[in-house]
């Protein structure tokens, strides 16, 4: 019998920072140019907002892939369901022994837009709740979507859609992505409006999505610039007010605000994830001048098993299992990356490869690049 367990260690890394002159950080400042977009695309009005919706029920048809006895509620949500098609099973001694592999109970999720009104359709998500197996070809009855304050705001119910699957057969299994949960579009229906009324919008506010002081004062001079008035003021990173006149048609000011295009100046950002090892840079990040130097050492730790048995013809001996180990280590060169003045993204990525750093290293790279203050930009690890 033979086992090698393989571990890497991390060697470290060192980054030192360069000097550089002033007029440097001046010139690649001014590179940093803004990009256009229209006001619809970079805030909201306050006010007008998405509510979420939930709501719990039952899918039906599933292909013997559904809860289990061991699981309670299904049963429970089947006899209510039956009680109000008027069969009543309440007491019956066979109710304890139903089996509802075809059934599973689902909890139901979904986002009521503003101005939805009485007959408007919403996708709704369909999530198990139980240990069902698989959610393919269920069909969902009719649930109601429930709000913040408890009442009932839509109706969901049809067949599902699902972007998995799952199979089993004599002892084998194949699973692709989730198939616990699914989508049914246009499964829901509303039954009951959230009013908005735009008259009591006032005085009007624009949120950005973004807090940008900069950012702000450029879309309150676009508007006032793009309808020929000041009606714009910016009161803070975040918001702009609308001063509006009475009796004024606030949906056709609103049409026409939302449309006119806005210099934005997005914040210099790195997201990474640990989990999947994906990075991703933003556009506007610059580097400093510094030096990286990255290795590795590896160790390798071998264990096999030998059977010790006893000479011939001796009577005192017995047959053992002995374990042998061996372990070798292996240190790496440390790899050298110099990124000098005026060095862009492009550049850090391409030594990155150079040197044959997984994504991994690259997180780990740019964590101590951000300590380093060698990196102008917010690093968000998710």
């Amino acid at each position: 019998m033979r086992a090698i367990w393989t571990k890497r260690i991390a060697f470290g890394m060192f980054l030192g920072m360069a000097a550089f002159a002033h007029a440097a950080d001046v010139s690649s400042a001014s590179n940093l140019s803004p990009r256009l977009a229209r006001v619809k695309d970079v805030s909201s009005v306050e006010g007008i907002r998405d509510n979420q919706l939930i709501g719990y029920g039952i899918v039906v048809g599933l292909h013997n892939t559904g809860d289990s006895s061991q699981t309670v509620f299904p049963v429970q949500t089947l006899l209510s369901t039956l009680q109000r098609m008027g069969v009543n099973l309440q007491g019956n001694s066979l109710a304890s022994t139903m089996q509802v592999r075809n059934m599973a109970a689902v909890f139901i999720a979904a986002t009521l837009p503003p101005f939805a009104e009485p007959g408007t359709k919403l996708d709704v998500t369909v999530s198990s709740a139980g240990d069902a197996r698989s959610l393919e070809g269920g069909l969902l009855l009719m649930s109601p979507l429930y709000g913040p304050d408890g009442r009932i705001y839509a109706q969901a119910q049809g067949p599902l859609v699902l972007g998995g699957y799952s199979v089993q057969a004599n002892g084998n299994s194949k699973s692709v992505n989730d198939p616990t949960t699914g989508i049914v579009p246009d499964g829901a229906m509303v039954e009951r409006a959230v009013p908005v009324d735009l008259a009591d919008l006032r005085p009007l506010t624009l949120l950005l999505d973004n807090a940008d002081f900069r950012t702000a004062e450029q879309m309150a001079e676009a508007i006032n610039r793009s309808l020929g008035k000041k009606i714009a003021t910016a009161v803070d990173g975040r918001r702009v007010t609308l001063a509006t006149q009475p009796g004024e048609d606030i949906a056709a000011l609103l049409a026409r605000v939302q449309a006119v295009e806005v210099q934005v100046y997005p914040r210099a950002i790195v997201v990474v994830n640990e989990r999947t090892g994906t990075v991703v840079i933003g556009g506007q990040v610059r580097l400093q001048p510094v030096t990286i130097l990255h290795g590795g050492l590896t160790v390798t730790v071998q264990s096999h098993y030998e059977v010790s048995q006893p000479g011939p013809l001796s009577s005192g001996g017995t047959t053992q299992v002995v374990k042998q180990t061996t372990i070798n280590a292996q240190d790496k060169p440390a790899n050298q990356i110099v990124l000098k003045n005026g060095a862009t993204v492009q550049d850090l990525v391409a030594s990155l490869q150079q040197i044959g750093a997984t994504a991994r290293d690259i997180i780990s790279i740019l964590q101590a690049m951000k300590q380093a203050q060698a990196l102008e930009a917010n690093l968000e690890v998710q």
